[in-house]
């Protein structure tokens, strides 16, 4: 018996040591073959026909047999109607269409790598008469992140493509930068919008590290190369040089924002707070009260709408990758199960 128990935690052993050493080499294959293949895909989905149909499948569900027969027989009429006025055109007419994106921003503003792809899509297929929406969704982050989401947003101004932001939840300080190049921006009622201004919050470590005896050295060439420390001792000389460096920020915010909305009272806008978008209409921050489903069914009803999305594929290794994780996940999982009950 004792053979056999010393036998078994051996194998048990030698088992997870070789599954170690596959999940070790699915890894680096993983990352191999993603450091070769960091491609995405673009994706465009008819919203205006997904809405057809929905409305299709809810009268069928909803009418009685004579009256959907009705629906349908006004429907063919219709499309028979759309046809022949087409026909009669000396030259084909192209319909306008409108294009939606989604910007989800984090405080980095990764996401504008993905919005750069769907503004590049969208400017080379656009036709005159074409515009976009935008759907901002972000509490603001790093300057030069939602720098470069506002400028890929300009990018649609410069092509002449009339450009909507919508705002549902929150467009503040980056977010609202981003918000503030459109032609038109709506809001829902109780959006927040605004929050024109810059922060900066810097822990020191200093007086706890001198309490427990610790040195810290830090050398730089040019007197401001580092104003303030984490863990040196700030100076007064310092902090001026930061405060000054965020106003400047903040001068450079509202330069940028007065080049899109001249007629804004940045005196009364610009100080860091945050309106409502009930209250923001009143101030100017945006121009119509209303959510992105309201602007994107009321265009579905006149011109084809159409969502743009660039998304990163899922290549073979990271699925193995994903699979192996979830199983040896399993198998761990198992033996601490097994190990606690022979405890």
């Amino acid at each position: 018996m004792e053979f056999l128990y010393e036998y078994g935690l051996f194998f048990a052993k030698a088992i997870t040591v070789v599954l170690s050493i596959i999940a070790v080499v699915i890894v680096v294959l993983a990352s191999a073959v993603k450091q070769k293949s960091e491609k995405g895909e673009l994706r465009m989905t008819n919203v205006s026909e997904e809405l057809k149909t929905l409305k299709h499948d809810l009268k069928e569900e909803l009418l009685s047999k004579k009256q959907f027969k009705a629906y349908e027989k006004q429907l063919k009429a219709e499309e028979k109607a759309k046809e022949k006025a087409q026909k009669n055109q000396k030259e084909e007419v192209i319909e306008p269409r409108v294009f939606v994106v989604d910007f989800k921003g984090s405080i980095d503003a990764s996401e504008v790598a993905s919005l750069r792809e769907e503004i590049s899509a969208i400017i080379a297929i656009a036709e005159s008469g074409d515009e976009v929406i935008v759907n901002v969704e972000s509490g603001g982050g790093m300057v030069h992140g939602y720098g470069l989401a506002s400028s890929q947003l300009d990018r649609l101004r410069q092509a002449k493509l009339p450009l909507t932001i919508c705002v549902d939840k929150v467009a503040a300080s980056g977010g609202y930068m981003m918000a503030c190049v459109a032609n038109k921006i709506y809001a829902a009622p109780f959006a927040i919008v605004g929050s024109i201004g810059v922060v900066a919050q810097v822990p020191n470590f200093n007086r706890l590290m001198k309490k427990h005896d610790i040195d810290y050295e830090q050398h730089t060439a040019g007197d401001f190369k580092r104003t303030l420390t984490l863990f040196g001792e700030n100076t007064d000389e310092g902090r001026a040089k930061f405060q000054e460096e965020l106003e400047e920020t903040h001068k450079l915010f509202k330069s940028f924002i007065a080049q899109y909305r001249p007629e804004l009272d940045l005196g009364k806008v610009a100080t860091g707070e945050h309106w409502y978008g009930q209250q923001a209409i009143d101030l100017g921050l945006i121009d119509e009260i209303a959510t992105s489903d309201d602007v994107v069914m009321k265009l579905a009803l006149e011109r084809t709408v159409i969502k743009v999305r660039y998304q990163l594929k899922k290549n073979f290794a990271d699925k193995i990758a994903h699979g192996a994780s979830l199983s040896f996940n399993a198998i761990f999982n198992k033996m601490a199960e097994k190990n606690q009950s022979l405890n």
